[in-house]
């Protein structure tokens, strides 16, 4: 018998205040007389992590739900047994319901509801054990943390959102995953698997014919007997037969399964890139440049390596061994058990050496990412370089990465160094005990020279190919190692979904509604509560001290990332319903430092739609201001733009930016300060470009002059990530209010600076 729990009416209010409001009349229907929501998480991924709403809610009786894409409710009652488990990898947030019988259902989230994920699991562990134990629990202070407020076990020091566990060693089962990129290839596979076998059983003749060469020919030869001319001739020809055999067996096989290693290499690379590309600004964010191309460039050419060299090799060798073992076993079985005697040290030597040396070489790849970001951040960035004259430091940075990197290198080679010739060692050992246990077996009369020579050929093949074999835990690792760290990339899910079924974006009016709109990052909420209605064609300037939240709205807008509360709604429907893709090609940006890639004027101007006209090109050209100067370049348009813009001035790569969001004739229009960086005379052409712009768009301006905005229709201050006024200019500055000092604050440094320079007149 279950107990039921009172909760006070002040509780009941503060339990449902985490009930978003557009579920609570859902849950409510489904709610028995008398109980309780103490808690709930609105749940945002379905099982193939498609943005979809569904939301699981703890009761005083129950926990209830909706599975993602499903109308129907579920329900289950606390009992024991019943356990509610939370973890999150990759990005993606999960819930498991589970008890004796196994899983009863899950939810996955992004990780902006993994706070309230966390609460609802303390939620519901509190009253499973005062329904199961009958004891009504007093709640005492929680033990929270003190950054992001989540609530921790009694025990618990570390918080599970703030310390997350950001290092998992790298395991050889990893490899495994590769075969997602081989099963296009099967058939290949399939004949390369067969060229190798028939390859390595070719290479296994030569070695048997030299015992009958040996009994039949030589040694009678030796005693005094004519030599058999028709025997020599046999086997001369089956040796020469089975050589050329085996060279052209080898020759294809190689080629065939270098040929899928090659394809499954190019694969990998596209498929890591093409899931790079759809990954938010929050994934960049938190990475260096160097090591996501130190993942994608030297990484999967390790594996390539690996799987078109050694892994062909070692699969040779296997083949080998265990062909040579059954052929020892058939001629003698106590001979060839002798032959295997250092077998088992050798794979001991291997268990024992191999976990230091995927972590090692895990830890080489990691280290040497670190190399590459130095030489990713001061080869973009030479001008500044040169121009605070900090070469020497800039060496001495990368000389310190070198250094650590020779370090990692040093300490791995010294476990390496040990046990390579260890095994070594361990085969010529056995090659030893071999022949003096095959001499007195010989000397006894139960084996003939021709099989002693036989099993000293088959075991110097043997533990050649063991040796080889040893020596491929090394290459192993290192592959392990690279392809743990691009499944990392792989395993990472966005931040911002596409949703389960995306509503089709055809002629959109422009209209934007905010409601409620809030963010945070990380642990810091930058934007609270803001509620705007932007109209269709409609220019609206946000203003506000640096750090106020301006940025973070346009990427709200442009979903760069996801709201953590609230919605944001294009002509009334959530921003999240479309394809991202769909969404974005409606949206027009002109950023501050306008970003331009390596290749011609054209090409830079035609980015957006890259199907564009030459006249369309020049026309939108013309629009930015950008036509005239575009001529005086020696090759006109074809003219080649250097990396990031190199070679033009701020104006000029600012006024392109603006011709290239002219070219895709967005119906949103988002600059974000597109002319603080720019003397007036240059502001001047870009704002008549700029006037050509925003005709007929709706326009969101972020302007660091606020008298760059004066045609806006009107004005949002933002103050700490909240909206503290709205209006016109005019209206604003009868306020006196936040804007009004903002302006009067801006105004005085400009006179300042006017001052100043009448006084160095």
């Amino acid at each position: 018998m279950t107990t039921q729990q009172f909760v006070p009416p002040s509780a009941v209010a503060l339990a449902a205040s985490f009930l978003p409001d557009h579920w609570q009349a859902d849950v409510e229907k489904n709610l028995l007389p008398g109980e309780n929501v103490l808690s709930s998480v609105e749940v945002d991924l379905d099982a193939k992590l498609r943005f979809t709403k569904s939301i699981l809610v703890v009761t005083n009786r129950r926990l209830i739900g909706r599975a993602p894409g499903e109308a129907a409710w579920r329900e289950w009652t606390y009992r024991p047994g019943l356990q509610l488990k939370h973890h999150d990898h990759a990005g993606v947030g999960h819930l498991e319901l589970i008890d004796e019988q196994g899983r009863l259902a899950a939810w996955r989230f992004t990780l902006g509801q993994n706070l309230q994920a966390i609460r609802v699991l303390d939620a519901f562990r509190e009253q499973l054990d005062s329904s199961v134990t009958g004891r009504q629990v007093e709640k005492a202070e929680q033990n929270v943390c003190p950054s992001c407020k989540a609530p921790l076990e009694p025990d618990q020091e570390e918080c599970p959102i703030c310390t997350k566990v950001l290092y998992t060693p790298p395991s050889t089962w990893t490899l495994f995953r590769l075969w997602r990129f081989a099963t296009p290839y099967r058939g290949q596979l399939g004949l390369g698997f067969f060229l190798m076998v028939a390859s390595t059983a070719a290479h296994m003749i030569p070695p048997y014919l030299t015992m009958p060469l040996m009994d039949n020919v030589l040694i009678p030869f030796q005693n005094g007997q004519p030599v058999d001319q028709g025997l020599v001739w046999l086997y001369m020809s089956g040796l020469f037969g089975s050589a050329v055999l085996a060279w052209l067996l080898g020759w294809a096989k190689t080629y065939v399964l270098a040929l899928v290693s090659e394809r499954m290499g190019a694969d990998l690379r596209s498929a890591t890139y093409e899931h790079l590309m759809k990954l938010s600004l929050e994934f960049f964010g938190g990475k260096r440049t160097g090591d996501l191309m130190s993942r994608i460039g030297s990484g999967s050419d390790r594996i390539c390596v690996f799987l078109s060299l050694h892994l062909l090799d070692f699969a040779s060798d296997v083949l080998m061994i265990i062909m040579t073992g059954v052929i020892l076993c058939s001629i003698n079985p106590l001979l060839a058990v002798v032959t295997l005697v250092p077998l088992p040290f050798i794979a001991w030597m291997i268990h024992i050496v191999r976990d230091r040396l995927r972590t090692g070489f895990e830890k080489i790849d990691r280290v040497w990412g670190e190399v590459t970001n130095v030489l990713a951040d001061t080869i973009p960035g030479i001008r500044v370089v040169k121009a605070f004259a900090q070469e020497k430091r800039e060496a001495t940075r990368f000389r310190e990465a070198n250094r650590h990197n020779l370090a990692v290198n040093d300490k791995l080679n010294r476990v390496w160094s040990l046990f390579s010739p260890t095994v070594s060692f361990l085969t010529e050992l056995g090659l030893l005990v071999v022949w003096v246990f095959g001499i007195w077996q010989v000397s006894k009369g139960d084996i003939t020279v021709g099989v002693l020579t036989l099993f000293i050929t088959y075991s110097s093949r043997f533990y050649g190919r063991l040796d080889s074999m040893s020596r491929i835990v090394s290459v192993t690792q290192k592959s392990a190692s690279a392809a743990k760290r691009i499944f990392d990339i792989l395993d990472h899910v966005s931040s911002v979904p596409e949703p389960a079924n995306p509503v089709k974006l055809d002629k959109i009016e422009g209209r934007i509604d905010l409601r409620e709109v809030g963010f945070r990052y990380g642990n810091r909420a930058v934007n609270r509560g803001i509620t705007l209605n932007i109209k269709a064609g409609e220019f609206v300037g946000l203003v506000g001290h640096s750090g106020s939240g301006k940025s973070t709205l346009v990427n709200l807008i442009c979903r760069f990332y996801d709201v953590s509360e609230g919605a944001i709604l294009l002509d009334g429907v959530d921003i999240r319903s479309f394809a991202v893709s769909d969404y974005r090609r409606n949206i027009g940006l002109v950023l501050q430092e306008p970003f331009l890639f390596f290749g011609t004027i054209a090409e830079n101007i035609a980015y957006g739609k890259p199907g564009a006209s030459r006249a369309d090109i020049i026309a939108s050209a013309r629009a930015a201001h950008a036509h005239e100067f575009i001529l005086r370049l020696p090759q006109g348009y074809d003219s080649m733009v250097g990396e990031r813009g190199q070679g033009l001035s701020g104006g000029e790569r600012q006024r392109i930016s603006i011709a290239r969001a002219l070219l895709i004739d967005p119906r949103i229009l988002i600059m974000d300060e597109a002319t603080s960086s720019v003397d007036s005379e240059t502001e001047k052409e870009i704002q008549k470009a700029l006037d050509n712009l925003v005709q007929g768009r709706t326009t969101i301006a972020i302007a660091h002059r606020l008298s760059t905005l004066h045609r806006a229709n009107r004005l949002i201050v933002l103050d700490r990530g909240v909206v503290v006024e709205e209006g016109s200019h005019d209206q604003l500055m009868a306020r006196e209010g936040a804007y009004f000092r903002l302006y009067e604050a801006q105004a005085r440094n400009v006179d300042a600076d006017m001052d100043d320079g009448d006084q160095g007149n």
